[in-house]
């Protein structure tokens, strides 16, 4: 079996657990609605099971991070977490839905880096990052990859930049949609190998990644979370990791600045949020519970397999979210505005 069929039938995989997992919270409610609102948050928090929204697709990287962390943090806080994937709009469908809630601590977001982008990218939003939720903590941060095609003809990322201007009408660069985390740092490469390419948006990560694999498209920035098993299996070429060191999971591919192309530096960092509003002390039992599952040395040797890491713990604390995504808002404001780019 191919490292592409690997994915997809993981995916599937993670898709039917969660299924199931809703089947049995649902049960467990007596075969109401799974936990999303309506009951608040007391003493005995939680009293029903707690929904964590994922506002993109199923084995996607967000997918698979929140699923690392959801059963420690419920085995933690003593209750049941039920995933469920709203994807739509570059993560803004899933935001929007939690935004909307009762803050009772039972609808809980984990987003990325599209948080940041998502003002500058919206003009009719409908929610605002810093004002309609509360932070609990940051996730991790996940390195980015540059990824081709493997027959496709630059060697080296030196020899993609050359390659790409010569041929930037017929070069074309796969993303997960706008505002998807593969989107924002093809921007980025386009911004400093100084050129404008052909962008091919999917519905998705994966739906990318598979065409990239089969050939249909030349290449894309994605998350290692997706694309180190792709790198291990030979299946894409790759070139550079976005980060200032390279990945211990891919230990032969040079950083950005190594590769010659410095002024591309992104990682996509996550984290969980809840309901403006949502009371302090299950905020607080939250953000307790996040810090045990990135301490958890399963979730550290599965964000290991997938080049990423927990934060530090300090980083897993409101305060610390909350400085994040006001200096990423700002940041992300002037190169989307520098780009020209705007969804509807």
């Amino acid at each position: 079996m191919t490292t592409t069929s690997r994915y997809r039938a993981a995916a599937r995989m993670i898709t039917a657990i969660g299924v199931v997992s809703l089947v049995a919270a649902c049960a467990g409610n007596g075969g109401g609605a799974p936990a999303g609102g309506g009951t608040p948050a007391g003493g005995g928090y939680p009293e029903q099971n707690i929904t964590f929204v994922v506002p993109f697709s199923a084995g996607g990287p967000t997918d698979t991070v929140t699923r690392m962390i959801a059963e420690p943090m419920a085995a933690k806080l003593g209750g049941k977490i039920v995933v469920q994937n709203v994807e739509g709009a570059g993560g803004t469908v899933g935001a929007g839905e939690v935004a909307r809630a009762e803050p009772t601590g039972y609808t809980v977001l984990m987003h990325h880096i599209g948080m940041s982008t998502a003002p500058a990218l919206y003009q009719n939003l409908g929610y605002k990052p810093l004002e309609s939720f509360d932070m609990v903590g940051l996730v991790t941060e996940v390195p980015m990859t540059i990824v081709a095609r493997k027959d496709f003809e630059p060697k080296t990322l030196q020899e993609l930049v050359t390659y790409v201007k010569a041929n930037a009408g017929k070069v074309t660069l796969a993303n997960a949609g706008i505002g998807a985390a593969s989107h924002l740092c093809g921007l980025l490469f386009q911004t400093a190998a100084g050129v404008k390419l052909q962008e091919v948006p999917y519905e998705g990560t994966g739906p990318a990644l598979t065409d990239l694999v089969g050939g249909q498209v030349d290449f894309m920035c994605d998350q290692t979370t997706n694309t180190s098993g792709q790198i291990a299996a030979g299946e894409v070429k790759a070139y550079a990791v976005t980060t200032p060191e390279r990945v211990k999971s891919l230990p032969d591919l040079p950083t950005t600045t190594e590769a010659g192309l410095p002024k591309l530096q992104v990682s996509v960092w996550h984290g969980l949020y809840v309901p403006k509003g949502t009371p302090p002390d299950v905020v607080q039992k939250l953000t307790e519970a996040l810090k045990t599952a990135l301490a958890d040395q399963k979730v550290i040797d599965q964000m290991a397999k997938l080049g990423t890491a927990p934060v530090p713990a300090e980083n897993a604390t409101p305060q610390a979210h909350r400085a994040k995504l006001e200096e990423q808002l700002g940041t992300w404001a002037k190169v989307i505005a520098d780009a020209g780019v705007k969804a509807s």
